[in-house]
């Protein structure tokens, strides 16, 4: 039995507009009907797997139970890391949230915003690395080349990979990610792979890498799992002893100090979607190379991606060579193809002036549904929200604004101070400042509703909860 460990923080920068800091990349359904986390954990799931243990931050705790349980998975637990601190102490972590149940057990590192369009190929290659990850070796997972790809850090073996069944290799080293002459080069050479980042291996071989070659990580790590705190259905690992943890990758602490490493060759297609070329690249597209997505038009184009985010946010590409267009109902990106690995200059830009949209997603997820803004002015703000079934939003009251509710979808149970009430379609509420009130919905389906807040501040921080089911502050 093979545990899942899906990592799943990050911001996905070079994805933007789509792809921000508070909604990223992995819970976007960039190229299907399922988002990428959605689809991490089926492929990895069914069979000859454990439940999936899942490692995220507090912002996107709800919206990974939400997307499992849509996806209809069952996670094994779900490890809430205080801060980011990338991918090696999370690893750490999960290899000792594992030990205490089975230290032989076999756990399967994957990052959660990966593309294998042919699944039954990715398990084979599972498969076929077992057994050396059974013997303590440590197992990672290397792509065929197709291009000189600059965006990716590279695999080297001692000589070419076969085109037969997957097979467990030798691994000779890690490479960093190499300009354009000397991915060619690594290309032409043949006995190169793409480091996809997936990695199989025993909870002691592991476990007895980091105390080989970063023992520094295990203690502060240790303490935070041990000191965790159980929150809903999460487990917090401990903030203090979190902070003290190193920033570094898996590759660095450990996979490049090791000597028992060995590869499994996957050539069945793989894409980290970690630009727009890649989307590009994994879309459909015409004769012309043109790819559409939403409400875009594309007139004399050529190798071209246009997507439309906005429900009612028409884009027209006209005469346009070699461009990304991605538009957003609060941002749009217009840039060569060949400077998409550059778009995090953008965000980095954004943020320097302060701009929301570099960060924050113009629909808030919340643990029971989502709300955005349709109109703000100095006074006043216009919202529409969409509560889930069965869900209720916190017994709250503001210090600064009053808010008028309009219910267009469903029916609302509204308190009010010590006044209870259903409100149907087209029926309204008062919610006066100052008055303690809560919004539920005891439908089951979703319920929609106009929210119109008026005052001297309209600030998300102008909340006082008394009640709240999600144990939020």
């Amino acid at each position: 039995m093979i545990t899942p460990v899906l990592l799943c923080g990050g911001s996905g920068t070079r994805l933007w507009p789509l792809s921000r800091k508070s909604y990223p990349k992995q819970f976007t359904a960039l190229t299907g009907e399922q988002s990428l986390f959605q689809a991490s954990a089926l492929r990895l799931s069914g069979e000859g797997y454990a439940p999936p243990l899942v490692l995220t931050n507090a912002d996107f705790r709800f919206i990974v139970t939400e997307q499992l349980a849509a996806a209809g998975v069952e996670p094994g637990a779900i490890l809430i890391e205080p801060e980011g601190r990338n991918t090696a102490p999370a690893v750490l972590a999960a290899a000792l949230w594992l030990e205490q149940s089975d230290p032989e057990a076999l756990m399967l590192v994957a990052p959660s915003d990966h593309m294998v369009p042919d699944e039954a190929a990715f398990r084979e290659a599972v498969g076929a690395g077992v057994g050396a990850a059974h013997e303590g070796r440590l197992v990672t997972f290397g792509i065929h080349p197709t291009r000189p790809e600059t965006g990716y850090g590279y695999l080297e073996l001692d000589g070419a990979p076969g085109d037969g069944p997957p097979e467990t290799l030798p691994l000779r080293r890690f490479v960093e990610k190499p300009n354009a002459v000397r991915a060619g080069e690594m290309l032409a050479a043949g006995n190169y792979l793409w480091n996809a980042g997936i990695f199989l291996f025993s909870v002691r071989a592991i476990l007895d890498a980091f105390r080989a070659h970063a023992p520094d990580l295990i203690a502060s790590v240790s303490e935070a799992l041990k000191t965790a705190r159980p929150d809903l259905g999460f487990l917090r690992l401990a903030p203090e002893s979190w902070s003290r943890v190193s920033d570094i990758s898996i590759d660095y602490a450990v996979m490049e100090r090791t000597e028992n490493l060995a590869v499994v060759p996957f050539a069945v297609g793989w894409s980290d979607l970690g630009d727009w070329n890649s989307v590009w690249r994994e879309s459909p597209r015409d004769e012309t190379g043109v790819a559409l997505s939403g409400a875009a038009t594309a007139i004399d184009c050529e190798d071209t991606l246009l997507r439309s985010e906005g429900e009612r946010l028409e884009l027209v590409g006209l005469g346009l060579r070699n461009i990304v267009a991605v538009a957003m109902p609060d941002a749009v990106l217009v840039a060569d193809a060949s400077r998409a690995q550059d778009v995090k200059q953008v965000v980095a830009a954004l943020k320097a002036k302060q701009a929301p949209a570099a960060e924050r997603f113009p629909r808030d997820h919340r643990p029971w549904g989502w709300f955005e803004s349709l109109a703000l002015g100095d006074r006043f703000q216009v919202k529409r929200i969409v509560v889930h079934p069965g869900a209720a939003l916190s017994l709250q009251s503001h210090h600064h604004r009053s808010e008028h509710w309009i219910v267009v979808q469903g029916t609302a149970r509204v308190t009010v101070d010590d006044k209870v009430s259903l409100v149907s379609e087209n029926e309204s509420v008062y919610v006066p400042l100052g008055a303690v009130h809560r919004m539920e919905n005891p439908g089951k389906l979703p319920m929609v509703l106009i929210e119109v807040q008026t005052g001297s501040y309209l600030g998300e921080d102008d909340i006082i909860r008394y009640e709240d089911v999600y144990a939020r502050g």
